[in-house]
This record gives C-alpha cells, structure tokens and sequence, in this order.
C-alpha cells in the first residue's frame, strides 16, 4: 500500500500532537487529522492556549492548523476516512490487579483497536506510537483480526517516539533515527515502506531503521532504560562525592572525556522524571519476571531504587542542614516540571521533595514559570502519594513571581534547570530571606562561589562546598 493522503492520530498528548504537527509541516499534501474522546484538549488545540508547553510548537500549529492539520473528537470520521493511523494513547503503569506498579496498563491501546475495527474499512495501516511492552503489536493485530468485516485489511506496525520534553519539535525534525517494525511479510514490508515514505519527505534514508515488530517495540524499553541507567550511574556516583570531598562534576567531566562512554546524560541531579523513564524501566521489569529472568529483572530494578534514594537523600539533606527541622519554616521550592522547556510534572522530582517536606511538617513555597497552580495541587494531592489533602492545602502556596516564593524563607531549592533561575537577582534574593539563608542546588546551574561571596549556605549534588562539612558515608538508605 503507498500513496498515503490521509492520516489519523488517537490521541492528542504529548506524542500525538507535536508528531503530527511535524508531519503536517512537511507533507503538505497529506491530510493529518488528530482525534481525542476530550472535548476540552481538543478545543485548547484549537485556540491559542495549548494543552501542552513545548517551544516551537506553536508557531507549527499556527502554520499548519486549518490548511492540512486538523483537530477534532471525530474519532470514527477520521478512522473511516484515513490510510494509516497512529495510536497515541496513554498507556500508564497499573495502579492496581496483576502487575500493579510494574505492568503496563493497555486498556486504552485495546479500546482504540476495537475501534478501529469496529469502523475501518477497506486497507488500513494501524501504527502503534505509544510507548509499549513487547509484542503489544500481536495483540492490536488479534483484536482486529478477530473483528474484521467489510473487507477489512489491515497491517499494524511498531513506530516508537523518541522525543524528549523540552526539544520534542526538534527530536521530530532531526531525529537520530526513525524505527519502523513490522511483519516480515509482502504486505507487511510494503506496508512498512509506506510509512518509510512519509518519513522521507524530511529525514535521511539511512536514518530509517526498517526491522521486525518485537524488535522495535524493544528498542524503545532498551534505549530509554539505558539514558536512565546513566542518569542513575552518576547519581551514585554524586552520593560517593559528598561523602568524600569529590567534585561530582568533575568526575562526569573526565568519565565522559573517554569516547566509549561520552559525555551526555551524566549531569548529576535530584533524579529523573517524566512520563517515559520510570514507566518504561517499570514495564522492562515486568517483561523480565514474566519471562522467567529475575536476575535481569533486579538489574533493571535498581535503576529505579537509585532515583528514588537520590530523591529522599536530598530531601533528608534539606532537613539536616536545616538544623534537623523544617517544621512550620518556609522553604522557596524553584521549579515543579520535571525539566525546562516543558509543563510536564509527571513523575518530577519536585513532587517527591514536596511531599517529604510537607510531612516534616515544611511550608513549601512553590514557583514555576509553567506549571499551573492547579497542576501543582493535582500533583500534591494524587491518592498514590498518601498524603492528607488538607495538610497539602494549608502547607503549600504557589506564586508567580521566583521573589515572592523565597522571601523571608529559611531556604531555596532548585529542582528545575529553569534557564532564568541562574540569572535571578541573588543580593535581592539573599537579603529577604531569613539568616542563615541555605541554598539547595539540586540541578548543579547556580554559580555556587558567587552565593557563597554574597552569604548562603550553599548545599548542592554531589559537592562538598567551603561552606560545608562532607557528608557521613550512610550504611543505608531511607525509602
């Protein structure tokens, strides 16, 4: 099948929406039309107030929206009327039932299925975008197989985003490589090369890896659990630092000076976040024990164990210097999203230096320059996390301004690299906070002698500064 005109997307997040903007942009002669059950994510793509932050991303919408990119609730118009379809579903880790916190929970990739076969017509490409467990594919496949009617025949692919929040728009237009699974059948392979052309209009030939379903579906668990890996690594390594008077940058800078390794993902931090890491390493693990491999399955796991152990070393770190207490002291907390140049707040460090502080009994004092007041709350108060919504409430405030968060704090802590965080007025910031003034760099961007010179404290990852004491090597870790 070639000659693509129509595309469909379910789902309009954060996969679906910037992918199909790109593709809009350079295929002007395809139709695109992104489709989602929310009446009001629909409606914010179709104003100027987006349902996501992304830089660049606007100005694509703007060029493309109403000419060939279209959004709509639609579901059924658009599966009827398209040659191929992405699904971009939300697929979370189950909160509950058989593989709680570890499995993936694919109801909303069977419900797209089942639509596509209840509708679909004639021959369709179906390609999965979401992020999923390996062999997912088959079961897309099963499902529409065993609802085909009306001379339905469709080919489901694997076509893994690799975007990362902050510069999704251009992971999009030079991506490292664009993997594309299928089977390896006639149809198959000519259903592969069709959305190898769409691909084409913009990215290399040699950037387009064609190969066979489960491979592709863990290429995307591998890499991802690999860069979280890294992130881990050197996050072991920073607690190594504090402990003994190393300097944790510089030995990423010297770790990474060596070509087998390289120098990306080992800037060390108050751990990762996001939508993708966590999640994906948690489903790789599940894949692992129920394939019999538990040995592989504790590998991966640990990965997971570090990120959670940096986060509460930091926070214990706040409360120790803090003189053993923060109860009922403010604490400016700098940035909720998980990283700059997104809105994103899924899985942020920030959500769980909150919460360790709000249950010491901390007045946290929030500013982001993206993340609504709303999404704050939403975050806080989240059942999973266990806490009193009352407590959150009365505990925590949300400002819009980075002065009014910290003034007459006892400390300010960084957890976003928000680029305007380095340029703050620090005299000014210094001067209205209570003394001793600390200050908590958790993302290694602040000028630390300069802090130091105007009067902080400074405490940041993996560094003894002059104005600290290393700290104890700990024989365990609190969870």
């Amino acid at each position: 099948m070639e000659g693509i005109k129509k595309i469909a997307c379910i789902g309009a997040g954060y996969v679906g929406g910037p992918t199909c903007c790109v593709i809009a942009k350079k295929c002007p002669n395809i139709k695109v039309t992104v489709v989602d059950l929310s009446q009001e994510r629909i409606d914010a793509w179709n104003s100027d107030e987006l349902p996501i932050y992304e830089p660049d991303l606007f100005t694509l919408v703007k060029e493309t929206r109403g000419r060939n990119l279209f959004f709509t609730t639609d579901i059924d118009g658009a599966i009827m009327e398209a040659d191929l379809i992405f699904i971009s579903v939300n697929t979370p880790t189950k909160t509950f039932g058989l593989g709680k916190g570890r499995a993936p929970d694919l109801k909303y990739i069977e419900a797209a299925s089942r639509n596509i076969a209840r509708v679909a017509k004639g021959k369709k490409i179906v390609v999965e975008k979401s992020t999923v467990p390996v062999k997912a594919a088959e079961s897309i496949s099963r499902i529409v197989s065993a609802n085909q009617k009306n001379g339905l025949s469709i080919q489901v692919l694997s076509n893994p985003e690799f975007l990362a929040e902050g510069t999704a728009i251009k992971d999009l237009l030079y991506p490292d490589r664009v993997l594309i699974g299928g089977e390896q059948t006639k149809e198959g392979l000519a259903a592969i090369d069709s959305l190898a052309s769409i691909y084409q209009h913009w990215v290399p030939a040699e950037k387009i890896v064609k190969m066979n379903t489960w491979s592709s579906e863990l290429s995307k668990l591998a890499a991802n659990a690999f860069l979280a890996q890294r992130i881990s690594s050197i996050n072991a390594m920073s607690a190594v630092c504090e402990a003994t008077g190393a300097d944790v940058t510089e030995v990423a800078h010297a770790v990474g000076m060596d070509t087998r390794i390289g120098s990306k993902f080992l800037q060390a931090s108050v751990g990762f976040g996001g939508s993708c890491f966590q999640k994906d390493v948690l489903n790789l693990v599940y894949l692992c024990e129920a394939l019999n491999l538990p040995e592989v399955a504790a590998y991966w796991h640990q990965v997971i164990t570090m990120n959670e152990y940096q986060r509460r070393r930091f926070a214990n770190r706040i409360i120790n210097c803090l003189f053993n207490t923060v109860t009922d002291k403010k604490i400016g907390l700098l940035g909720f999203a998980f990283k700059k140049d997104t809105g994103d707040t899924r899985e942020s460090p920030s959500i769980f230096i909150c919460k360790y502080l709000i249950e010491e009994g901390a007045q946290v004092a929030i500013y982001d320059p993206k993340v609504s007041k709303s999404q704050i709350f939403l975050e806080l108060t989240d059942p999973s996390l266990g806490m009193d919504p009352e407590r959150v409430k009365r505990l925590v405030k949300v400002f819009q301004s980075p002065y009014e968060a910290v003034e007459k704090s006892h400390a300010l802590v960084i957890c976003t690299e928000w680029d305007e965080f380095k340029t703050l007025d620090y005299t000014r910031v210094y001067q209205s906070m209570l003394k001793p003034a600390f200050a908590f760099d958790g993302r290694l961007i602040l000028d630390h002698k300069c802090l130091t010179d105007i009067g902080f404290q400074v405490e940041a990852i993996g560094k003894v500064l002059e104005n600290g004491d290393p700290m104890p090597i700990e024989q365990s870790f609190v969870s």
